[in-house]
């Protein structure tokens, strides 16, 4: 009887240490796939609105971000997020930390202009059955 004490009292910290970890892993990578995929919308959504007339700010690529994350985070609650915007690209970066673990997500998307490529496509055609297009 004595010798399974000494033996589960060696044995205990080692199978709790292995528990909380991973546990800890299970909220890490669960942060991290939030942080992710609120990056991938934010910067679809700031590739959708780059082409309307107004276009969008970083302003407000990077509320739109801080919203999406609000109450999903378990260890990483204070993520810090940079939106650039250029002519043909849109980047939105995402760093967070707590103590030695760093998450960093960047996504890119370009701008795209959909409805100016089906015009071509549509000229092409024209062009082909011998119609003239009116736009």
């Amino acid at each position: 009887m004595r010798g399974y004490t000494v033996e589960m009292s060696f044995l205990m910290p080692i199978l709790l240490l292995l528990i909380m970890s991973s546990i800890l892993g299970a909220f890490y990578y669960h942060d991290k796939n939030v942080i992710a995929s609120a990056a991938y919308e934010t910067v679809v959504q700031g590739s959708n609105k780059a082409r309307e007339r107004d276009g969008v700010e970083a302003e407000e690529l990077e509320a739109l971000f801080r919203e999406r994350i609000k109450d999903k985070c378990i260890l990483f609650s204070g993520a810090e997020v940079s939106a650039s915007i250029e002519e043909e690209e849109i980047v939105v970066t995402a760093k967070a930390s707590k103590r030695k673990m760093v998450v960093t997500v960047e996504k890119k998307m370009p701008v795209t202009d959909p409805e100016k490529r089906i015009r071509e496509i549509k000229k092409g055609k024209d062009l082909l059955h011998g119609k003239e297009s009116n736009n």
